[in-house]
C-alpha cells in the first residue's frame, strides 16, 4: 500500500464520521516557542487550550512535521525520521475515549477491500496510562483484548502535557508486533524494536499546574470540555504496509537511497555503516525539499540554520561514500519525483528549491576546502609536538564556526594517524546545547501565557477597521500588566489593551505597526506597539500618558495619519520594487521576505549574485516609472485559489487561508496577495530610492531603499556633500568623478614616497642600534626606548633588523615605543638565545605587565602594550634584569 493511498484512506474514513479535512498546515509554526511544526496537534493548540474557539467539533488532517532533536539517531533506527507525517483525528468536546478507541480499531483492523488498513487484530498490542481503567474497559469492550495484550504504563510513557500548566490527561499507544525475528516477547514493555508503536490517542481530560517535570505536577481539575488528540505515524504503517524493514525504504522516500547507491556505487544492504549514510541521506534529501518547500532558505540562524545542517550532512555522508562531486541535482530530483503525488506543491517550487540546494551544495563544498586546509595545518602542528590526539577544541571550531563536520574531521586526523579528543570535543558540544537550552528555556518562559486572552477572545474577533478609517470608536476589553489581566492602569505604566474593535495596524506581512494613540473620557495611551498574539485577536502595547484607562470604557483608536501614509507608501513601493527584479531578472527572482516601515523598505529575493551597477538603476528606473504611471491600485477579497489562477504571488512562509486579499497595482503588473497597508495609485509612492543591495545566504539577496520623503531628503544629502565638493575641488559636477579619481592617484603616489622615506629613515636607525649592543648576562642584548613612532610596525622592523645584524651570537633586542599615545614593546631573540632560554614570548609578556596591559607571542618575536608610558624604562630594565639573571 504507497504512501498517498495510507494518507487517502484516513481522510477518506475520517471525513466521513464528519471530521472537517483540514489540510496540512506549513512547516513552519505559527507558534513563536517553535521553530517547526513538530507534531500532528501543533495546528490546533489554540483550540485545545480555548484560546480560540474551535470552529468545528471534531477534524482531521495529515499533517508535515519536522523533529531535529534525535537527529544523531537518524539512519541507525527502524523510525527516527527528520521529516515526519502525522495522520491525526481531533475532537474538540465532542467525542472521548470510547469512540476515539472505537475509530482507531476500526480503521486498523477493516479489511483494505472496506477501506481500512487491513492489520491482524492478533498482532497489535495496547498501552494504557497505569491508572487508567476506564481505557482498559473499552479496549475489552471495542477490541476484545485479552489482559496480555494490553500494559500498563508510567507517566513517563502514557501521560501527555505540553510541559506547561494548562490541559493533559492519560494517553493510549497502539502497537505493531514485527514477530520474533526482530527482538523478545513480552509486548512493548519487553521490546519497543520488535513491538512498533503507530498510533497514539491521547484522552485531554485535566488541568494540571505547578509543572515541575514530566512526571511532576499536580492535577486541578476535570477539564469541562474533554477533548481527543491522535496522531498515527505515516512512515510506520507505511514501512508495515510495503513489508520493507524501515521508514527509509518506503515508496517516498527510497528513490533517493537508490540514488545515494548508485552515484556511490556502492550496494545497498552490504555495508552498515554505508547502509546509515544512505538512509541519512535519503532523510535529509526530502527534509530539505520540504522545508525549502515551505518557504525556509539556508542560513545561519533559526530554521536556516538547522536546513542548513540538514543539507551539511547529506554532503558529509555522500563524501564519506567515496563521492566528492556534486550529488544534488540527482538527489533532489529523486525526492521530487517520489514526494509530487503527495504535495503538489513540491513540483510548483520546484525551480526554487533545486537552486537553493545547489547553491548550498557548491557553497559547502568551498566550506569543506577551507575547512581542509585549516584542518591539514593543525594536524602538522598535533604531529610536530609529537602528540596522538587533535586538540578537541580545534576539533569544535571546525564544527562550529566552519560548519565541517566531526565525522569528516575523525576521518582525516585518522587518514594522518592521529585521534581527536572526542572527550574534550564533546563537552564543547555539550556546553553548547546546555546554553542553547537554557536560552530557549528562558525564552519560553518570557512568552506570554497565551491563556490571558482566552476570556477576550472569547468575545469575538478584533475588528480591524484601518483600510478605511484612521480613528474607531469602541471599547475596551481587557488590559494587561506584565502578562496578567488587570481591571484599570494609572498614567506611567506600560500595558497591552485590546479593543473590540481599532484602526490601528498591527504588525504582519512584513509591515510595521502603526504609530497613534488610544483616547477616552479622561485617558490617553500612546501606541507603542500592535502585534497579534492570538489568531484573530489585536493587542496595543501602550503608555498611559494621562488619566486612568480601565476595562469596559469606551476608547477612540487614532492613527497617525502622517506616518500611516508614510508606511503606506512604504508598502507600494515594495510591490514596485518585486515587480521590478521580476521583470529585470526573471520569475526566478522570488520574494522571500520583506520588511517595510514608514519611509523605509526592505526586501530579499531569491538571487545567487551580485546586481551590477547597471541592474541596480534599472530597478530603480522601472520602479520610479510606475510611480511617474500613476497606476490605480486595488484590493480584492476572493477564494485563494481565485488569487493564485489569476496569477497573485504569494510570500514565502506567510499563511494564507481560504479567503485571501488581493493587491494590484496596475492590474497584472504587480499582483500580490497582501494584507498591508496600501496608497490608492502608484504616483503617492513619490520616489524610491535604492540605496543598498547585499548578500542574505547562498542564494538570496537584499535590496534596501528609501521612500517619499526619506529618499528625497537622502538625495538632498547627497547633493549638499556633491555642492561642496565642487566648492572646494573648484571643478563643475560633471568632472567630479575624474578630479576625484586623479586626486586619488596623487594621494597614492605621495604615500609611497612617504613610505620609502619613513623606510630609508629606519634603516638608518639599524646601524645605531646595534652598535649599543651591550653584554647582559649570557646575551648580546639591546635593550632602547626609542621615544615616537608612527606605528607597532616599524618598531617590529627595527627589531627584527638589529637582530639579524647582531650575527648567530646569543642576542636579544628589546624596543619600546610611544604609538599613538600608547607604549608598545617588541622583543626579537636568537636560535642561540632560545636555546639558551631566552623566550620573546615571555619577556615581552613580562614587559607589557609593567606598562599595564597585555603581551606575548612566539619565543622568536613577541609584542606587548599597555596604557602607562611612563613606565616603558621600568618595564625595559625589567627585561634586563631577567637577562641578567
Amino acid at each position: 500500500m504507497q504512501t498517498a493511498e495510507i494518507q487517502r484512506r484516513w481522510l477518506t474514513y475520517f471525513g466521513e464520521r464528519g471530521h472537517t479535512v483540514v489540510p496540512s498546515a506549513s512547516l513552519v509554526s505559527d507558534d513563536p516557542a517553535l521553530l517547526f511544526t513538530v507534531a500532528g496537534m501543533v495546528p490546533f493548540i489554540p483550540y485545545f487550550t480555548g484560546v480560540v474557539p474551535a470552529p468545528f467539533p471534531r477534524a482531521t488532517s495529515v499533517q508535515k512535521c519536522i523533529r531535529t532533536l534525535d537527529i544523531e539517531e537518524v539512519g541507525k533506527t527502524t523510525r527516527h525520521g527528520t521529516f515526519f507525517q502525522m495522520n491525526g483525528n481531533f475532537s474538540f468536546g465532542d467525542y472521548f475515549k470510547e469512540q476515539a478507541i472505537a475509530y482507531a480499531w476500526e480503521l486498523l483492523t477493516s479489511s483494505e477491500a472496506d477501506g481500512g488498513l487491513g492489520f491482524a487484530e492478533k498482532d497489535l498490542w495496547v498501552t494504557v496510562y497505569e491508572d487508567d481503567d476506564e481505557a482498559i474497559g473499552f479496549w475489552k469492550k471495542i477490541a476484545g483484548l485479552p489482559d496480555e495484550r494490553i500494559q500498563r504504563m508510567g507517566k513517563e510513557d502514557n501521560y501527555w502535557s505540553t510541559g506547561q500548566p494548562g490541559p493533559a490527561g492519560p494517553c493510549s499507544e497502539i502497537y505493531f508486533d514485527r514477530g520474533p525475528e526482530y527482538g523478545p516477547e513480552g509486548g512493548p514493555a519487553a521490546d519497543d524494536t520488535r513491538y512498533i508503536e503507530i498510533w497514539n490517542l491521547v484522552f485531554m481530560q485535566y488541568l494540571i499546574a505547578d509543572v515541575q517535570s514530566k512526571t511532576e505536577f499536580r492535577i486541578v481539575s476535570e477539564l469541562p470540555r474533554k477533548n481527543i488528540d491522535t496522531g498515527m505515524g505515516m512512515e510506520r504503517v507505511a514501512f508495515l504496509k510495503q513489508g520493507v524493514d524501515n521508514m527509509y525504504e518506503i515508496d517516498q522516500v527510497r528513490p533517493v537511497l537508490d540514488a545515494a547507491s548508485a552515484l556511490s556505487r556502492r550496494v545497498y544492504g552490504s555495508d552498515h555503516d554505508d547502509d546509515v549514510r544512505m538512509r541519512v541521506i535519503a532523510d535529509h534529501v526530502r527534509s530539505s525539499l520540504m522545508l525549502m518547500t515551505d518557504g525556509v532558505s539556508p542560513g545561519n540562524e533559526g530554521r536556516g540554520y538547522i536546513l542548513r545542517r540538514l543539507l551539511r550532512r547529506v554532503v558529509r555522508a555522500m563524501r564519506l561514500l567515496g563521492v566528492d562531486s556534486p550529488s544534488f541535482p540527482e538527489l533532489f530530483q529523486a525526492s521530487r519525483l517520489a514526494m509530487r503525488d503527495a504535495y503538489p506543491d513540491v513540483e510548483e517550487q520546484w525551480e526554487r528549491t533545486s537552486r537553493l540546494a545547489v547553491a548550498e551544495e557548491e557553497t559547502f563544498r568551498t566550506t569543506l576546502a577551507s575547512g581542509t586546509t585549516i584542518l591539514d595545518l593543525a594536524v602538522e602542528d598535533t604531529q610536530k609536538k609529537g602528540a596522538a590526539a587533535l586538540p578537541g577544541d580545534t576539533a569544535f571550531l571546525l564544527h562550529d564556526t566552519f560548519g565541517f563536520p566531526i565525522d569528516l574531521t575523525l576521518e582525516i586526523a585518522e587518514e594522518a594517524g592521529l585521534t581527536v579528543d572526542r572527550a574534550a570535543f564533546d563537552r564543547l558540544m555539550l556546553e553548547q546545547r546546555t546554553r542553547a537550552k537554557a536560552d530557549a528555556k528562558a525564552k519560553k518562559r518570557a512568552l506570554a501565557d497565551l491563556s490571558v486572552y482566552s476570556e477576550m477572545r472569547a468575545a469575538g474577533e478584533t475588528v480591524f477597521t484601518g483600510y478605511d478609517y484612521l480613528q474607531t470608536d469602541s471599547r475596551v476589553l481587557g488590559i494587561l500588566l506584565d502578562g496578567l489581566p488587570v481591571d484599570r492602569a494609572a498614567a506611567g505604566e506600560i500595558v497591552e489593551v485590546i479593543l473590540a474593535e481599532t484602526a490601528l495596524y498591527p504588525e504582519s506581512g512584513g509591515q510595521a505597526a502603526d504609530a497613534g494613540a488610544i483616547v477616552g473620557d479622561g485617558f490617553e495611551l500612546e501606541v507603542l506597539d500592535v502585534q497579534r498574539p492570538v489568531k484573530g485577536l489585536i493587542s496595543h502595547t501602550v503608555e498611559v500618558r494621562s488619566g486612568e484607562v480601565a476595562v469596559g470604557v469606551p476608547a477612540t483608536s487614532v492613527v497617525d495619519p502622517v506616518y500611516r501614509h508614510s508606511a503606506a507608501q512604504a508598502h507600494s513601493a515594495t510591490h514596485l520594487v518585486h515587480a521590478a527584479l521580476r521583470q529585470t531578472l526573471g520569475s526566478e527572482a522570488h520574494q522571500s521576505g520583506s520588511f517595510n516601515k514608514a519611509g523605509y523598505l526592505r526586501l530579499d529575493f531569491a538571487w545567487n549574485q551580485a546586481l551590477s551597477a547597471e541592474t541596480r538603476s534599472e530597478l530603480e528606473e522601472i520602479a520610479n516609472n510606475a510611480v511617474r504611471d500613476n497606476l490605480e491600485v486595488t484590493t480584492r477579497i476572493l477564494p485563494i485559489a481565485e488569487a493564485k489562477a489569476a496569477g497573485a504571488m504569494a510570500l514565502f512562509g506567510e499563511k494564507y487561508g481560504d479567503t485571501v486579499r488581493m493587491v494590484d497595482i496596475g492590474g497584472p503588473w504587480s499582483r500580490e496577495l497582501c494584507a498591508g497597508i496600501h496608497v490608492r495609485t502608484s504616483a503617492e509612492v513619490g520616489l524610491v530610492n535604492l540605496v543598498s543591495e547585499s548578500s542574505v545566504g547562498s542564494a538570496n539577496r537584499r535590496v534596501e531603499a528609501l521612500v517619499g520623503l526619506e529618499a528625497f531628503r537622502d538625495l538632498a544629502a547627497e547633493r549638499a556633500i556633491v555642492s561642496t565638493l565642487t566648492s572646494s575641488l573648484k571643478t563643475p559636477r560633471e568632472q567630479l568623478p575624474q578630479r576625484i579619481e586623479s586626486l586619488v592617484a596623487e594621494l597614492k603616489a605621495a604615500e609611497k614616497k612617504i613610505a620609502a622615506f619613513e623606510a630609508s629613515q629606519l634603516s638608518g636607525r639599524v646601524p645605531a642600534l646595534v652598535e649599543k649592543a651591550a653584554r647582559v648576562g649570557g646575551y648580546l642584548a639591546v635593550v632602547e626606548d626609542l621615544g615616537t613612532l608612527s606605528s607597532a610596525d616599524e618598531l617590529r622592523s627595527l627589531a627584527t633588523s638589529v637582530r639579524e645584524r647582531l650575527g648567530s651570537e646569543p642576542s636579544v633586542v628589546a624596543l619600546a615605543a610611544r604609538v599613538g599615545d600608547k607604549p608598545a614593546v617588541i622583543v626579537a631573540t636568537s636560535p642561540a638565545a632560545r636555546e639558551r632560554g631566552a623566550k620573546a614570548g615571555a619577556l615581552a609578556k613580562q614587559a607589557a605587565t609593567v606598562l599595564g596591559g597585555g603581551g606575548g607571542g612566539k619565543d622568536d618575536l613577541a609584542q606587548g602594550g599597555g596604557s602607562d608610558t611612563a613606565a616603558i624604562g621600568a618595564a625595559l630594565s625589567g627585561i634586563s634584569a631577567t637577562l641578567a639573571g
